[in-house]
């Protein structure tokens, strides 16, 4: 193997070092914290979206009874407007994990008659351009006197995992292709 066909095999496998690391700070977020995603209790899904910085590969669990709930992903004229007869993606499990594969923002309801009027809907906002390379902090209460979110899900450290080793799997195996090529 010649000096640049080294120097290429050793950019190419930094590279795919660096993508997996992007994985390995995604954060788990249950919306609306310890309360879930409901109408009871008043929760206020902006102020809880606003206290927390999104970043692409962040996991949104929305957990509800779905006999009373649902969560439809909408354009922002149907969000403005309250309206579920069009959604993007449809979830209905009680327990749905949105992984934010994007920037810009994610928009989702409750498509059961006078829930989104009532509140229920959120705008997951993932800034176009990253405000900082920190990693995403761990998800928060709103700055008032109630009681302490919970810590992120177990689950968190999981589902990193298991994207970086994805990403780390089919680096090395691009990288063991691309090398096959000079043998």
């Amino acid at each position: 193997m010649d000096m640049g066909v080294g120097c290429r095999a050793v950019a190419l496998l930094l590279v795919a070092m660096f993508a997996g690391l992007e994985v390995s700070m995604a954060a788990v977020y249950k919306v609306g914290d310890s309360a879930g995603w409901t109408i009871i209790g008043n929760i206020d899904y902006r102020a809880w979206a606003a206290s927390k910085t999104f970043h692409v590969g962040d996991v949104m669990i929305f957990e509800y009874n779905s006999q009373y709930h649902n969560v439809l992903q909408v354009t922002h004229k149907e969000y403005q407007a309250c309206n579920s007869s069009a959604p993007i993606a449809t979830y209905s499990t009680g327990n749905d994990s949105i992984t934010i594969t994007k920037r810009g923002h994610h928009l989702f309801l409750c498509g059961f008659t006078g829930h989104c009027q009532a509140g229920q809907k959120v705008d997951i906002n993932v800034p176009r351009t990253p405000l900082s390379p920190t990693p995403s902090p761990s998800p928060s209460s709103p700055a008032t006197i109630a009681p302490a979110a919970p810590p992120p899900s177990a689950a968190a450290p999981r589902y990193a995992l298991m994207g970086l080793l994805g990403k780390l799997g089919l680096s090395m195996a691009v990288f063991a292709v691309f090398l096959s090529g000079f043998a």
